[in-house]
């Protein structure tokens, strides 16, 4: 191994050991893709997104209309009446499960020694977040905000009971 712009000889030849201190660097070439860039740049995206969503619901889910006290069935069954809505809820689940499922990725590859350790961990992350996403999607999607048989008092105004 040369130096890169001197031409004299580095003084690490094997791999473990350290260059002279005052040795040109030279950039190793890693067969690692960009995956974890692209994780490190969607995590701070999405970040930004779940801000807007989480801020949106909660100022109209307590701020407009009567408050709190307003959420009940008929409220979600109103809110999930509306294609906008539901499409609104999806993208703050699925945002959030894969933010939160990338940041708990890596903190399991930085503290888990052993890589059966780190397969099984991630391999349970990885199906909590499946069922999380899957049944939540479900939920969005099969809300019937107008069951039969339910107590009149208890729908959203636009239901015929």
């Amino acid at each position: 191994m040369t130096g890169a712009t001197h031409g004299t000889p580095a003084v690490a030849e094997h791999v473990g050991t350290l260059d002279a201190p005052r040795s040109p660097y030279v950039r190793k070439k890693t067969t690692r893709g960009n995956y974890e860039l692209y994780s490190w740049v969607f995590m701070r995206a999405s970040g930004v997104v779940l801000v807007v969503l989480v801020f949106g619901h909660l100022f109209v889910n307590l701020m407009v209309g009567e408050g709190v006290k307003a959420i009940d069935f008929a409220f979600v069954g109103g809110k999930w009446s509306s294609p906008f809505w539901q499409i609104w809820d999806l993208l703050m689940l699925w945002l959030a499960m894969i933010h939160g499922t990338n940041g708990l990725r890596t903190i399991i590859n930085d503290y888990a020694e052993r890589d059966v350790t780190r397969g099984v961990l991630k391999g349970l992350l990885y199906l909590a977040f499946t069922i999380v996403v899957v049944l939540g999607t479900l939920v969005i999607f099969t809300f019937e905000p107008c069951p039969v048989g339910a107590d009149p008092e208890l729908l959203a105004s636009f239901c015929t009971a």
